[in-house]
């Protein structure tokens, strides 16, 4: 009799532990809500690339307290960071969140999604991003964070597309407070989405803007993300929330600063590419100077130049 009791103790003891493997580990990574007006917070992630050590906490978000709920935007890295986040919004307020507008399906902004959709938040996103949980690529890059972010990245996940997708620019008031939505793609990403409050006059940018860094642009748009930038520099900001980085106070340079980067791209590979001179030369050739002291320059700006010289190349043959 003894021995069958210290068995059903044994076991129960090892339940909880057995129930715990098949979550994802808690982060333990610091996050800590800014307030940057009557309504509005946001959460800084750390530099640098996805890691164990920051347990994927590489890429900023934000949140709106109203009357009538809360309003989030982006939804971080993996459940367990946005599980972090929304004990930090109840610590703020006891309203639920009512929504989640993703900037983009990028993995650092929409792996938490299943979190706050457990919670009852609404997921909106622009109509681009429709299926970009099922593509090839999307597959490749979760396997890739699961690989470099277990345990907090793991079988578990699941990648949730929008409630609701936007078909462009959305206006919206919620509690009495009003926010535009405004869709700024194809830049960094196709479905892009920037969010002002108005009443704050605080811009969460995206992955527009990467403050105080050079920026990833790949093979994006450069064009049609210069156009995006002076689309936001018109919304005249009084605080610029960036995508990664420290928030703004002055938004104007921050944002000029992202699109002369842009255009100074365009204008050095495009002329290499006009001029049939290869990449490898033109890289050399190129000025750098003005930001090879930045941080992420040697991750970025290489893969950046050789991304628009390709673009520009074909955009001079279908011209």
């Amino acid at each position: 009799m003894f021995a069958r009791l210290y068995c059903l103790f044994f076991l129960c003891a090892l339940m909880p532990a057995a129930q715990a493997s098949d979550a994802a580990m808690a982060v333990t990574v610091p996050m800590q809500p800014v307030k940057l007006g009557e309504h509005s917070y946001f959460v800084q992630g750390q530099s640098g690339a996805a890691s164990s050590e920051n347990q994927g906490f590489m890429s900023n978000a934000g949140f709106v307290v109203t009357p009538a709920g809360v309003v989030v935007f982006d939804a971080l890295a993996s459940p367990p960071l946005a599980e972090k986040l929304l004990g930090l919004i109840r610590k703020v307020t006891p309203q639920p969140v009512r929504i989640v507008v993703v900037s983009h399906y990028h993995a650092d902004h929409f792996y938490g999604l299943q979190v706050f959709k457990a919670a009852g938040a609404e997921i909106w996103a622009h109509r681009a991003a429709e299926g970009a949980t099922r593509s090839e690529g999307a597959a490749a890059r979760l396997a890739q964070r699961k690989e470099a972010l277990f345990p907090w990245v793991d079988e578990h996940i699941r990648l949730l597309e929008a409630d609701r997708f936007l078909e462009g620019d959305t206006d919206f008031e919620l509690g009495g407070v009003h926010f535009a939505l405004r869709h700024v793609g194809p830049a960094h990403s196709s479905e892009d989405m920037a969010m002002l409050v108005r009443e704050d006059g605080v811009l969460y940018a995206g992955d527009l803007v990467f403050r105080g860094r050079v920026p990833y642009v790949g093979d994006a748009d450069s064009r049609a993300w210069i156009g995006a930038l002076d689309r936001l520099i018109a919304l005249k900001p009084r605080v610029l929330v960036p995508g990664h980085g420290s928030p703004s106070t002055d938004p104007e340079p921050d944002l000029v600063f992202i699109r002369d980067y842009l255009k100074y791209l365009r204008q050095e590979m495009g002329r290499a590419a006009r001029d049939f001179v290869p990449f490898e030369e033109a890289y050399a050739q190129t000025d750098w100077s003005q930001y090879r002291d930045l941080p992420a320059f040697e991750e970025s700006n290489r893969v950046n130049a050789y991304n628009q010289y390709l673009r520009l190349e074909q955009e001079g043959v279908e011209q």
